[in-house]
C-alpha cells in the first residue's frame, strides 16, 4: 500500500487524491523515457529501464507529468515523462523544481532532533513550557502535549488544513473552489499562530477551539498543526525562523542549492512543471502559483529530486543526527490497526515492501505529489503532477505505489 493513501498530504486528506486536476494531453506509452535537460542521464541497465517504464504508468493514468531519480552504488539515474505545460505541450524536465508538501516535515523533524541532541530541547518537554499561552488549558492546568507527541502525530490536535470546516472550502464542489479562488484563497497569507488558533481556538475565548481527535498520547492522527507548532518551537529555542535554521543546519552544509522556503511568495524559481486542479471534464485551473504559508513548517518547501536524494542519503547515513536521535526518529508507532500500513516515527515513516523496508515521507500540495523513500542501499525521489477524475487519481496512486515496489524490489 502506498504511504500516500495513509498519510494526509496537506490538502489531499478529505478524499482520495485531492491535490489533482483535469484530463490533459500526456505522454503516450511509447514516449516513456528520459526528459530533455542537461542534468538528465538515460537509464541503460534492464533494472533501471524497468522503473522508468513504471514511471510511465503515472502519465498513462492521466497524470500530467512525472519525474524521478534513483540513487544507489552505481550512481544516480533520472527520468521524466509527460508534459510540463498543458498549453505548450513542452516535455517535462527531470531536473525541474517542485513543491514537496509534507516531505518538509522530515527536514523540520531533523532540525528539532538536532536541538534535542544539543540539550536545548527535550522530546518529553511539554510544548506549553516553550510556547506558553498558545495551547488551551485542560481543567485549569497547562496542556500536557509534549514535543515528541507533536513530531509523532500522537498529540490529538485537530487539523484545520485537512478537515471540513477548516481553512479551505468544500473541495468536492467546483463552484465553491472557484469562489474561494476568486476571493484570493490561493494567495492568502496565514501566520503560524493563525493555523494553531484555527485548530485549538483562541485561549482568550473559551470554547472557541475544535475538539481534539483524542487525549494526548492516546492514538495516532496525522495533523499539520503538529508541525506548524514544531516550526514555532524551533524559532523560540534558536531565535531564528525554522527556514533559517534548516538552511544553516542542513541545506547549506549539504550543498542543496535548489531547495528553498517560499514563505508567502507564490513563485517556484527555476524550471518547473505547472500544476492543475481538476474541476470537471472540460475545466482545469492552473494552481502553480500559490501562497504556501498555510503549509508553513508542515509543507511549504520547494526542491528537486537530486537535492532530496542528497538530503535523504545524508540522513540515513547518520550524517545529520547523532545515533540516539536517529534511533528516536526511527522509533515508529503504528498508524492503524491494519498490519500492512506504514508506521510513523519522528518525521520519518517506515514502509514495508515485499522484499525490504524503506524509510521516508510523502507529500502533496495543490497539484504536486512527492515521494521520498530509501534505505542504506538505494533511494528514490519522485514528483508528479496529478490530474483527472477520482478514478484517474486512484489509478495514479496505484502507479505511484507500484513504482516504489519496482524500484526497491524489481516487481
Amino acid at each position: 500500500m502506498s504511504a500516500r493513501t495513509v498519510f494526509r498530504n496537506l490538502t489531499c486528506a478529505v478524499a482520495a487524491s485531492l491535490c489533482l486536476a483535469v484530463a490533459v494531453p500526456v505522454a503516450a506509452a511509447d514516449e516513456v523515457g528520459v526528459a530533455s535537460g542537461r542534468s538528465v542521464s538515460a537509464p541503460t541497465r534492464p533494472e533501471a529501464v524497468a522503473w522508468t517504464q513504471a514511471l510511465g504508468a503515472l502519465t498513462e493514468a492521466k497524470a500530467v507529468s512525472a519525474i524521478a531519480a534513483v540513487h544507489d552504488a552505481e550512481g544516480t539515474r533520472r527520468a521524466g515523462v509527460g508534459v510540463s505545460d498543458r498549453t505548450t505541450g513542452a516535455s517535462v524536465r527531470a531536473d525541474g523544481r517542485f513543491r514537496i508538501g509534507s516531505v518538509t516535515k522530515t527536514f523540520v523533524a531533523t532540525a528539532v532532533l538536532q536541538l534535542v541532541g544539543e540539550g536545548r530541547l527535550g522530546l518529553d518537554d511539554p510544548v506549553a513550557r516553550h510556547l506558553p499561552g498558545l495551547l488551551p488549558e485542560v481543567a485549569g492546568k497547562d496542556s500536557t502535549i509534549t514535543v515528541g507527541q507533536l513530531l509523532k502525530h500522537t498529540s490529538g490536535l485537530w487539523d484545520p488544513t485537512n478537515e471540513p470546516g477548516g481553512l479551505f472550502p468544500d473541495i468536492d464542489s467546483p463552484e465553491a473552489f472557484r469562489t474561494w479562488v476568486a476571493q484570493g484563497g490561493l494567495v492568502r497569507t496565514y501566520t503560524p499562530r493563525q493555523i494553531v488558533v484555527a485548530a485549538v481556538g483562541d485561549p482568550q475565548i473559551p470554547g472557541s477551539g475544535h475538539a481534539p481527535y483524542f487525549e494526548p498520547g492516546a492514538g495516532w492522527a496525522y495533523s499539520n498543526t503538529n508541525y506548524v507548532l514544531a516550526g514555532m518551537l524551533i524559532e523560540k529555542i534558536t531565535g531564528r525562523t525554522y527556514a533559517q535554521e534548516i538552511d544553516r543546519r542542513i541545506l547549506r552544509p549539504l550543498g542543496m542549492r535548489q531547495t528553498s522556503f517560499p514563505g508567502t511568495s507564490t513563485r517556484i524559481p527555476g524550471i518547473h512543471a505547472r500544476a492543475y486542479w481538476y474541476l470537471g471534464p472540460d475545466e482545469a485551473m492552473d494552481v502553480t502559483r500559490i501562497n504556501p504559508s498555510w503549509g508553513g513548517a508542515a509543507g511549504e518547501m520547494i526542491s528537486t529530486t537530486d537535492d532530496l536524494l542528497r538530503f535523504h542519503r545524508a540522513l540515513l547515513a547518520g550524517r545529520l543526527l547523532r545515533p540516539a536521535q536517529m534511533r528516536e526518529m526511527q522509533d515508529a508507532v503504528p498508524t492503524s490497526t491494519t498490519p500492512d500500513v506504514p508506521r510513523y516515527g519522528v518525521g520519518l515513516a517506515r514502509l514495508q515492501l515485499s522484499c525490504t523496508t524503506v524509510w521516508g515521507h510523502n507529500g502533496g500540495i495543490f497539484g504536486y505529489s512527492t515521494q521520498l523513500w530509501g534505505n542504506s542501499d538505494r533511494q528514490l525521489a519522485l514528483s508528479y503532477t496529478p490530474f483527472g477524475t477520482d478514478r484517474d487519481q486512484d489509478a495514479q496512486a496505484a502507479a505511484d505505489s507500484a513504482l516504489i515496489e519496482k524500484v526497491f524490489c524489481g516487481k
